[in-house]
């Protein structure tokens, strides 16, 4: 196996400084500074997180190195803020709870990003090998099944999460309809529909719990929600992509978010 290029990474690191010094420093310090407050209020849960987010900005440079490829720093920028966004400010600062769709909008942008890593090394193989010559709407079919299944992947890593250590990142929503064959008293798969429900209580050995305004949906929605967001920008991102290899120089916009061959 061969080894990482430190060296590499370390001029690396200088280079990105010196194209987006302010984007960088900021959001290694906030990661820091975070991290410090969560270590001084015990939070070991949020310091976890932090560091996650130091080791995940060093993702990004090792994959260059390891696959000989280049990042756009269009496209390695919004990786750090995505990897920001999630962690620091969806998680630890609470803005999937207290901003209405912020997670919506990170996973439509994950569809779109997944799209164009997909697509770039689909891309490189047409370009890079002889005999070879993929028509633009099987790279861009490609791209979109890839980044489909980054999505669906993802998916099972939060399912995993909350079935596994009892986590709730398939967040919960409120639904007032339901159609379930589960209550259908003859067992005959017959849906039985239960329109506005303004209540429902959950009992327990200890105790019993009130949800007001609906039933308590326990992540379906959200998944199927991550999913169809996800679909948009995948989307989006291969149409560009279809049109890109058909002209490169009018729809150059594109290699902002692809990786390409380290020359």
């Amino acid at each position: 196996m061969s080894r990482i290029n430190f060296n590499y990474i370390k001029n690396k690191y200088k280079k990105t400084k010196e194209k987006s010094l302010i984007v960088y420093f900021i959001l290694r310090f906030l990661v820091i500074l975070c991290m410090s407050a969560a270590i001084l209020r015990k939070e070991w849960n949020s310091a976890f997180l932090c560091i996650l987010s130091l080791l995940l900005f060093t993702i990004p440079t090792i994959i260059e190195d390891k696959l000989n490829i280049e990042l756009p720093t269009v496209l390695e920028s919004i990786i750090y803020l995505f990897i920001f966004s999630a962690e620091i400010l969806g998680e630890i600062n609470n803005f999937y709870i207290m901003i209405p769709h912020w997670d919506t909008v990170l996973h439509t942008l994950n569809g779109f990003l997944a799209a164009g890593i997909g697509f770039s090394l689909i891309d490189l193989l047409n370009k890079n090998s002889k005999g070879l010559n993929l028509s633009p709407f099987f790279v861009a079919v490609v791209a979109f099944c890839f980044s489909m299944t980054i999505g669906v992947l993802w998916e099972f890593f939060e399912y995993s999460a909350d079935y596994y250590v009892k986590l709730d990142m398939q967040k919960d929503k409120i639904i007032t309809n339901i159609n379930t064959v589960m209550l259908d008293p003859k067992n005959s798969n017959k849906v039985i529909r239960i329109n506005d429900v303004t209540k429902t209580e959950i009992f327990t050995n200890d105790n019993s719990i009130i949800v007001e305004d609906g039933y308590l949906d326990v992540g379906l929605n959200d998944t199927m929600k991550d999913l169809l967001v996800n679909f948009i920008g995948a989307t989006c991102f291969s149409l560009f992509g279809y049109l890109y290899i058909l002209n490169r120089d009018k729809y150059k916009f594109v290699r902002h978010f692809i990786p390409s061959k380290r020359k």
